[in-house]
């Protein structure tokens, strides 16, 4: 079933509430955000104060994962971020049913830094995917436990046991999960037992692709939540930063403190040395209170040595950008089969060749950047902060510190937005240095907007060159395509790359939309890092990651390329979504293939009324469908954009969005709707309203006066179409993203007759498309 969202209210309805009003009809219903006790706030949404759950008597842990005790409790650990997405709720979801748990007593804990948890990151809309097997085997290896413990108690066999609603029951006999728990449960399971233990078929799962009460509501409706920026301890101070003109290479020649003096609580300006690399000249403001903190940052006068790309623009990382792409041994060449297409496109009968770029773009997140940093009376540094990837930033902090990897644990709270930005937790860098400066003394940093934009990891300005070969019947022969930009893996983790046919690394974060399921001949991809970009400043990964703009140009390209060989855009696609050979998908995560991709292009077509329906001048509906995030993990994508252009103003008014979404198994379904909303809403914003540009090494717009992303009163009907599926389940955060851009661009054509190859699309580019 589609589910139709409207967010734009009518002009003149609606609450009519001012800031003052809203604070104080909050803070009279009674939330207003109180702090935790020092030093204990992991994040526990479930729970007021952020506090771990406790176990109640017997406790029995058959994984890792989660325990249960003699009350029945089922507490589940959470590696992932919670950003508003409910991810604990997914999780818990999956381990729930496998279990046979009754939902009222599942909690959910979001668990610290602790070599055992492995790998802990939140991002590549990869939550849900990695946690499916795992969850699924732990709590098979708790039914199994409950029922072994009942056989033994009733003298019956295990397989007459069933578990089901926190019961387990069999032979007339009945007991809850607390009972047997009490009784005493000590089986333990090996890697290979929890691999081998049998798990439930689709139809028994009661739980998954079922709606159920989220577990994390309550906290961030009453004000009990607590985000990184709510985090406090006795004694601390603030911390504002004072940030170098260059992301790298500045250095501090003085810094002169007199006139701050006079801001009452404040205390000095430190000198920031870093032997990780991460903040190089910075200096911090420390003061009593975040008040006289940012008001003497405003008085400290630091003098600088620049880095050497301190005169570095946006058009200078494009064409250096081109010449990288222009010289046909630079870049690491991926496996898509045939690979030697020079020689195809020396025989075609014809041949289209495009360039397509992207704009910076930032994060703007609503939570700025923020930690606190201690010693604690251990001797180990704790810092407390909202992140992504704490996996990523922990060697970052153990160099800075000079510790080991016993020397620094991070305590998790509730994000308050991250859209990859915490994934690089460089943030907390320089509140541990300040820290340490002032011998383990709690230091609180909270970045002022320009701050926290001047300190983003913007998503990486890029050039994408395509070319398409065609024989004498107009079928496609070859396809090569070349995408260039400052890559945030080669940056941050190298190790995460692997390496293409030609030897060379590449970042697959970066290349990943390249590597299309369209059959196509002979097809190269060949994926280039921007070195320039990398020295100015520190790509980051940003929502959809490359998928967002490499899609853009690979499905504005196919419709172009349809033009010129004069088929229907849609007919071409589909003609190309083959499941055959590479295309053709493998077990478990991409069973189906291209076929699964044909049939969200076709149904959105359908949904869409596509090619069917009348609609007014210079109106049109545009169709693309991408895959997010990853060929080894794809969820297909069919999208179709409704809009009108204005041919006077070069406005957009985007009308209407269609999208079809097959993920495998929608394990939380109001979950999977909310995230291809605000996805789909995303990629528009992205498309027409977001982007900045690099003046003087620095990005141009520093807040919201000037970077404008997408208003409400700007947003469209929305129509989202989850495909119902007993695949597993794939990522969801992200691939709603990756559409929206290419279905406008081609419906711009479709309804002007007009190609625009650049985002974000400004009215000001429509009407110099029109009049050339």
């Amino acid at each position: 079933m589609a589910d139709t969202v409207r967010f734009s209210l009518p002009k003149g309805k609606g609450p009519q509430l001012n800031r003052r009003g809203f604070l104080i009809s909050m803070c009279a219903a009674g939330a207003v955000f109180g702090f935790p006790r020092g030093g204990l706030a992991a994040m526990n949404p479930q729970v007021a104060d952020g506090l771990p759950v406790e176990a109640a008597g017997a406790r029995y842990e058959p994984a890792i994962w989660y325990w249960l005790d003699a009350e029945g409790k089922v507490n589940v650990n959470i590696i992932r971020a919670e950003m508003g997405q409910h991810v604990g709720t997914a999780i818990a979801r999956i381990l729930a049913d496998e279990l046979g748990a009754k939902w009222d007593d599942v909690h959910i804990e979001h668990v610290d830094t602790d070599a055992k948890w492995g790998l802990m990151v939140t991002g590549g809309s990869w939550s849900v995917w990695q946690s499916w097997p795992v969850y699924r085997q732990a709590g098979a290896a708790g039914r199994v436990a409950l029922a072994e413990k009942a056989a033994e108690l009733w003298g019956i066999p295990a397989s007459d046991i069933k578990v089901a609603d926190g019961v387990v029951s069999g032979g007339g006999n009945t007991a809850t999960f607390g009972e047997l728990v009490a009784q005493g449960l000590t089986r333990s399971f090996s890697e290979d037992e929890l691999k081998a233990l049998p798990l439930k078929p689709h139809s028994e799962l009661t739980m998954v692709g079922k709606d159920v009460t989220a577990l994390d509501i309550s906290g961030k409706t009453t004000g009990q939540a607590i985000f990184g920026i709510d985090a406090k301890v006795e004694g601390m101070v603030y911390a504002v930063p004072l940030m170098p003109p260059t992301r790298y290479g500045s250095e501090i020649v003085s810094i002169d403190d007199s006139v701050a003096k006079s801001v009452k609580g404040y205390q000095q300006t430190i000198r920031l040395e870093d032997p990780s690399g991460t903040v190089p000249g910075w200096a911090m403001v420390i003061a009593a209170s975040y008040w006289a903190a940012c008001k003497a940052s405003e008085l400290v006068k630091v003098e600088w040595k620049a880095g050497e790309t301190a005169k570095v623009g946006e058009a200078d990382i494009q064409d250096h950008a081109r010449k990288l792409i222009a010289d046909e041994s630079k870049g690491a060449i991926l496996d898509t089969g045939d690979t030697n297409v020079n020689p195809v496109f020396a025989k075609a009968a014809d041949t289209i060749e495009a360039e397509y770029t992207t704009a910076t773009v930032l994060h703007f997140q609503l939570e700025p950047l923020n930690a606190l940093a201690f010693q604690n009376p251990e001797g180990v540094w704790e810092l407390h902060t909202g992140n992504q990837w704490q996996s990523l930033a922990l060697p970052w902090l153990q160099k800075a510190l000079g510790v080991d990897e016993n020397g620094v644990i991070m305590r998790s709270y509730l994000l308050g937005g991250g859209f990859g930005r915490r994934l690089n937790g460089d943030y907390a860098v320089p509140v541990a240095l300040a820290s340490k400066a002032l011998g383990g003394k709690p230091v609180k940093m909270v970045m002022m907007r320009p701050q926290d934009v001047l300190f983003d990891s913007p998503r990486s300005p890029s050039v994408q060159k395509l070319r398409m070969a065609f024989d004498e019947n107009r079928n496609v022969i070859a396809m090569d395509t070349a995408v260039a930009a400052g890559w945030p893996t080669k940056v941050m983790i190298p190790g995460f790359m692997p390496k293409g046919v030609n030897g060379e690394a590449y970042d697959p974060f970066s290349s990943d939309g390249g590597d299309h399921w369209y059959s196509v001949g002979a097809q190269r991809l060949r994926a280039i890092s921007n070195d320039l970009a990398e020295s100015t400043f520190r790509p980051g990964w940003l929502r959809s990651v490359s998928p967002g703009w490499i899609n853009w140009s690979v499905e504005s390209f196919m419709h172009e390329a349809a033009v010129q060989a004069g088929k229907d855009p849609l007919q071409f696609r589909l003609d190309l979504l083959k499941a055959e050979g590479r295309n053709a998908g493998t077990a478990p995560d991409s069973v189906g293939g291209a076929s699964r991709q044909a049939y969200v292009l076709s149904r959105v077509a359908e949904l869409s009324g596509y090619g069917k329906t009348a609609l007014p001048a210079d109106t049109a509906i545009g169709l693309a469908t991408t895959y997010g995030q990853a060929r080894s993990m794809p969820t297909w994508v069919g999208g179709a954009v409704q809009l009108h252009v204005d041919r006077k103003t070069g406005h957009i008014d985007v009308q209407k969005i269609w999208l079809v979404v097959d993920c495998g198994i929608a394990v939380d379904p109001d979950g999977a709707r909310a995230q291809c909303e605000g996805s789909a809403l995303w990629g528009l914003s992205m498309a027409l309203y977001e982007g900045t540009e690099f003046e003087n090494g620095q990005v141009r717009d520093s807040n919201l006066d000037t970077y404008t992303p997408l208003r409400m009163i700007d947003t469209p009907e929305l129509v989202v179409e989850i495909v119902e599926s007993t695949e597993v389940p794939v990522g969801l955060g992200e691939p709603g993203t990756t559409v929206v851009a290419p279905a406008i661009g081609n419906a711009i054509f479709e309804a002007v007759g007009v190609r625009l190859r650049h985002l974000p699309i400004t009215p000001e580019a429509v009407l110099a498309a029109l009049k050339g």
